[in-house]
Order: structure tokens, then C-alpha cells, then sequence
């Protein structure tokens, strides 16, 4: 019976460990998903801002800045 004890803790054990794994690795993917989400967002503004300020000034150029 001690035998089927130990085997049964062993077992709860290396559940325990799996399961703490499988959180590392979803907070993992959030953690990553939440950066690409940062880094995609900051790469539409710079191109929004591009997009609006690059004809902007080449019509105040282009139209003599009067």
C-alpha cells in the first residue's frame, strides 16, 4: 500500500508541475500576443502620421507656403 501512496503522490506531483508548465507557457503567449498588439499599433500610427504629413507638406511647399 505504500508503494501505491508514494506512486499516487509522485503522480499528483507531476501534475502539479504540468499544470504549473502550461500557465508559464499561456502567460507566455499573452505576454507576446500583448507586444506584437503594442508594436502593430504603434506602426499604423507612424504610417497614418506619415501618410497625412508627407502630402501636407508638399502642398505647402509645392504652393509656395502662402
Amino acid at each position: 500500500m505504500a508503494k501505491q501512496q508514494k506512486l499516487t503522490a509522485k503522480q499528483k506531483s507531476e501534475r502539479i508541475k504540468a499544470a504549473q508548465e502550461r500557465e508559464r507557457k499561456a502567460q507566455e503567449q499573452r505576454r507576446r500576443a500583448e507586444k506584437t498588439k503594442r508594436i502593430f499599433t504603434v506602426v499604423i500610427c507612424v504610417i497614418l502620421v506619415l501618410a497625412l504629413g508627407i502630402p501636407t507638406m508638399a502642398l505647402m511647399v509645392m504652393g509656395g507656403g502662402s
